[in-house]
């Protein structure tokens, strides 16, 4: 339990780094996908993935902006999934199950970052 706070950083860090790579990729024209990508959601998840990096330091360091970034990191991904979910039409299944695996995570990080008392008071 004295540690917990680590993995809860290196899941932040490595949903970040895949985020990063994986949009870059995509907004370079490296990694074509089979489905419609919204360019807005690709530059808003590598937005998010350097977010998610940032977090992991702070989460890491027990920084008392953690609870911040965490909440912040958190309801981003799940207002945008209910908009993706509910209100845009032109989503594709894999944007909308690669938010709900996000929300997910970040579901998993805050439980374990917030609830341990992982956090410098």
């Amino acid at each position: 339990m004295k540690h917990l706070h680590k993995i809860a950083s290196l899941l932040a860090f490595s949903i970040g780094i895949m985020s990063v790579i994986a949009g870059s990729k995509v907004l370079l024209g490296i990694d074509t996908k089979n489905y419609t990508v919204l360019n807005w959601l690709v530059i808003y998840n590598v937005i998010f993935g350097f977010i998610s990096i940032v977090a992991a330091y702070l989460i890491w360091t027990k920084h008392i902006f953690t609870k911040k970034v965490i909440a912040f990191v958190l309801t981003s991904h799940v207002l945008l999934l209910i908009y993706l979910n509910f209100l845009n039409e032109n989503v594709a299944s894999e944007s909308i199950n690669a938010m709900v695996f996000r929300v997910s995570v970040w579901s998993i990080i805050a439980l374990i970052a917030l609830n341990y008392n992982t956090v410098k008071k």
